[in-house]
């Protein structure tokens, strides 16, 4: 029998209906139907949602199941540990895991069709608990439309120099972010736009995202099958105009991906690193000469994603007794946007918020840039020195998403903790 009592942690269901969503599944058929049959109602249901990512993790007495949407969890449902364990077997098996080591680690893939011919990617990774797995599985539509660089979130100046940077014949590219922060949306934007038939484009991926028409697509498997490393040479050698590698993981990729871009690709590469800056710190940890990489670099970009706000259901602040709290990104607003701040309506749980979008720092390279980063200079230096040429940080790509009422004060503190910044705003409004 599945078990009807709440997870350990207690959870309010009535707040996982989030904008008339119910994020709770029906599961009390479960125990009584084909294994691969609940598995793919699970699947199904997450997509649904639009969440990005679908998790089943083993309790003392019972297995929960939840989804990360728009970056929040959600609770989903509780199975029976015997449903739970034989979901998670199943999910191994598909995703071609070991199935007798359940004591290490693992990673696997599965591209999951349900009977409607949708084609949903997985990522799988598993891990062992104090009860049993933790399973994780990444949800990545292979169909789903492509964002334009006008849809991405980009503020001010941002876009004309993105624009600039893809009008590049050569150069690297470096987009960075934590995982789930929306570095391959704005890689694959990119790559549409500059997908005119008129160029070769090549890309690298651990998987494949989407299947786009134009593009020459190429899958690594560090696992099982070819490198990133491996594929980047062979592709290298295929005359490309423009190369996407999905992750930089080692010294043999980050130097591969440098020295095309000197020999005349554009190349485009995504790291992890917590700001702009410290992306170029990140690419010369992997032994990457600093002469070369100063010469390559084009631009460094670095994102996060924050939640939007209702149109129609956002609460309006007047800030007449904070008039100040927008100078540093007057230049940039237009209208009345400064004027008023905006906030959920928390007399409706989390309703107020009904999509995401990015927050974005673009630092281009300035011959005093590409100085610091050949004498390998701190990376709050070279931030500052950025600053000091006009570049738009995280601190004011926020502002101008609350100035024009995008978001909240409060969804930026959670996306972008910085208590002495944001206690200062908070304090003046």
């Amino acid at each position: 029998m599945l078990r009807s009592t709440l997870p350990a942690t207690p959870v309010d269901h009535e707040s996982t209906a989030e904008s008339g969503r119910n994020f709770l599944l029906d599961v009390d058929e479960f125990p009584d139907q084909p294994i691969e049959q609940s598995v793919a109602e699970l699947i199904d249901h997450a997509v649904s949602l639009g969440a990005s990512d679908l998790f089943i993790c083993c309790n003392e007495e019972d297995v929960d199941v939840t989804v990360r949407h728009l970056g929040i969890i959600r609770y989903v449902a509780s199975l029976d540990s015997d449903t739970g364990n034989r979901c998670i077997a199943h999910t191994r098996a598909a995703a071609g895991m070991k199935f007798a080591d359940r004591r290490h680690p693992q990673d696997g893939r599965w591209t999951f069709r349900n009977r409607n011919g949708r084609v949903t990617n997985l990522r799988l990774s598993s891990i062992p608990s104090l009860h049993g797995e933790s399973f994780a599985m990444r949800l990545l539509e292979r169909d789903s439309p492509l964002t334009d660089i006008e849809s991405l979130g980009l503020v001010g100046p941002q876009t004309e120099i993105m624009r600039s940077l893809l009008g590049n014949s050569s150069g690297l590219v470096i987009v960075s972010g934590p995982t789930g922060s929306g570095k391959t949306t704005t890689m694959y934007a990119c790559m549409h736009h500059l997908n005119d038939g008129r160029r070769k484009i090549h890309t690298i991926e651990d998987p494949i995202e989407y299947g786009v028409r134009g593009l020459r697509q190429s899958e690594a498997d560090e696992v099982n099958g070819p490198k990133f490393s491996e594929l980047l040479r062979g592709v290298v050698r295929q005359s490309p105009d423009v190369i996407m590698v999905g992750e930089i993981r080692d010294s043999i990729t980050a130097e591969t991906a440098v020295l095309a871009a000197n020999s005349g690709q554009l190349v485009f590469v995504t790291l992890h690193a917590s700001i702009a800056a410290s992306a170029i710190h990140s690419m010369l940890s992997l032994n990457v000469p600093p002469y070369f990489l100063c010469t390559s670099l084009l631009a460094v970009i670095s994102q996060r994603l924050v939640r939007t706000l209702h149109p129609e259901k956002k609460i309006r602040l007047n800030l007449t007794h904070a008039p100040r709290t927008f100078d540093e990104v007057r230049p940039y607003l237009h209208g009345d946007e400064g004027n008023y701040i905006y906030a959920a309506n928390a007399s409706q749980g989390d309703e107020g918020f009904v999509g995401r979008t990015g927050l974005f720092e673009v630092m281009p390279m300035s011959p005093a840039i590409r100085t610091m980063v050949s004498q390998i200079a701190p990376a709050n230096v070279i931030h500052q020195r950025a600053l000091d040429e006009g570049m738009i940080d995280f601190r004011r790509a926020a502002l101008l998403k609350v100035a024009q009422g995008v978001t909240s004060f409060e969804e930026l503190q959670r996306v972008l903790p910085s208590a002495e910044f944001w206690g200062e705003i908070m304090e003046a409004i």
